[in-house]
């Protein structure tokens, strides 16, 4: 009888085998709690919650999270079902009671009669291991860590999370800004405009400096103080801080640009956006990961020319965070190109958000159930909001700095809405979202019924 390995109990690894068990599949699941502790975790419970309670929007019609919930209901999500039992009052956000979220977790795994629980440290995988999913989210041990290390390249792990904001494209002001690569060099698309560049004049850049050093800043948790900053992913204010003219020399250089809007003139310093989707509607702020908090970014952002009315789909960050280069090592069914038994879910794919991390151990646990029933692992369809995430971590048009991402509208596959035009702006936005909804949600339910 097929077996199916799962390490690690959070909601990733509670979804999936939740899913496998209830489709007659037998399960292990390995969970090193309480054996061996995290800095983070407090309890020996599955899928405890260790920074919010929230899972965010609720709003289906409006929201791509929302969306994303309802898609793992359709699924008959074990997350969201103990989500929506133990819900507190939160407005149109879906927050919960995170003990008796997890004790109801952790009760129906534990008494499913197809799921077997090892509390165990689990260093590497078997050799006679066949069917393997791997969920242990961002503070995966260190031994595992080799393992997955030692069986892929030194560029397949990832251990800072260097998180620049995203803006969604359609919100930049290409009246103040303009495409351009740097000297006008050719990119991989062939084109010499793969860069959205906004300028800064002298006065505003020492203005914005100067804002970058007074901004509030969110503090380190305690397991993250001892991890250095790689050269590759310092904070911006930090860099500030080395001297006002650093991030005119770093990530701000004007040099080899030229200001369309002021007769080509080289602008005093610039800050580059680079397209982060295959779609191009988001764009990543070039070298901008930040620890300022979440209300200064976009106070101190919207200062910058062409960005005043950005709208972000993800703003900056950095924190402690094992994840892996999903592009780079797995195949669309989630599965690892060089050892196709292994499949991973949840954050450690490079995902963020509990609901998001939930979605994609679902996504694994179905496609490792059809490649037990010897099915086609069919990926689910981009035009929904699990499609657009398991689109984004395993893409390959070659990038370079992936990095993790909640799920927005800005990956969804585009849908046509000509007809709306005419229609104000604010009406015109909320139709297509509940278009994008209504579309994504029938496409989610012909896909789960493929299993």
């Amino acid at each position: 009888m097929s077996e199916v390995n799962i390490i690690g109990a959070g909601l990733a690894g509670s979804e999936a085998a939740w899913q496998l068990a209830e489709r007659d599949i037998k399960v292990n699941l390995y969970e090193m709690r309480p054996t061996a502790t995290t800095q983070a975790h407090k309890t020996a419970n599955f899928a405890e919650l260790v920074c919010s309670n929230s899972f965010r929007s609720d709003e289906k019609l409006t929201n791509a999270v929302g969306i994303l919930h309802e898609e793992l209901r359709i699924a008959n999500s074990l997350i969201m079902h103990a989500a929506d039992v133990h819900q507190v009052p939160a407005g149109s956000a879906l927050a919960v009671d995170r003990n008796l979220f997890s004790d109801e977790v952790t009760q129906k795994i534990k008494s499913h009669k197809n799921i077997r629980i090892f509390n165990s440290e689990v260093e590497s995988i078997p050799d006679d291991w066949e069917y393997v999913i791997i969920a242990t989210g961002p503070l995966t041990s260190e031994k595992l860590s080799s393992f997955i290390l030692k069986k892929n390249s030194q560029d397949s792990l990832y251990f800072f999370d260097a998180i620049a904001p995203i803006i969604y494209t359609e919100t930049i002001d290409m009246s103040k800004a303009w495409f351009q690569s740097r000297y006008n060099k050719i990119g991989p698309t062939g084109s010499k405009n793969d860069y959205i560049n906004c300028p800064l004049t002298e006065e505003q850049y020492n203005i914005f400096i100067n804002d970058l050093i007074d901004a509030e800043k969110n503090s380190f948790n305690d397991w993250e103080k001892d991890t250095p900053y790689f050269d590759s992913c310092l904070p911006i204010e930090i860099m500030a801080l080395s001297g006002p003219q650093t991030l005119r020399h770093g990530p701000m250089k004007p040099f080899g640009l030229n200001n369309i809007h002021s007769n080509g003139e080289e602008p005093y310093a610039v800050v580059q956006l680079r397209q982060d989707d295959a779609k191009g509607n988001l764009y990543n702020m070039v070298g901008f990961q930040t620890k300022i908090k979440y209300s200064h970014q976009t106070e101190i952002f919207r200062k910058i020319p062409g960005l005043k009315d950005a709208k972000f789909a993800r703003l900056g960050g950095i924190h402690r965070n094992t994840y892996i280069n999903s592009p780079l090592l797995l195949n669309n069914d989630l599965s690892l190109l060089s050892d196709e038994r292994i499949k991973f879910a949840g954050q450690i794919t490079g995902v963020e958000g509990y609901v998001e991390s939930t979605s994609i151990g679902m996504v694994a646990a179905l496609m490792m159930y059809n490649k037990i029933k010897g099915k086609p692992q069919n990926a689910p369809p981009t035009t929904s909001a699990i499609g657009s995430l398991i689109s984004y971590i395993t893409r390959k048009d070659g990038i370079k700095n992936f990095q993790p991402m909640n799920v927005n509208f800005g990956l969804f596959d585009q849908i046509d809405i000509r007809d709306l035009r005419k229609l104000p702006k604010k009406i015109r936005d909320l139709q297509k979202k509940e278009r994008l909804s209504n579309r994504a949600l029938e496409d989610i339910k012909i896909w789960v019924q493929s299993f």
